[in-house]
């Protein structure tokens, strides 16, 4: 089995998941999120009319 003695802790570690967010990063997603339908849904609805 290889030696890892020579990595930071596991547990130690930060991973965005467990990052906190505020405000802005929820405001950003939403409006990806309201870009995405309207581009998956609103653009090929208006183009078959």
């Amino acid at each position: 089995m290889a030696d890892h003695s020579h990595e930071p802790d596991p547990d130690a570690r930060v991973t965005s998941p467990m990052q906190e967010f505020g405000g802005r990063e929820v405001g950003i997603g939403v409006a990806v999120l309201l870009v995405g339908l309207v581009v998956a849904y609103v653009v090929p609805t208006l183009l078959t009319l």
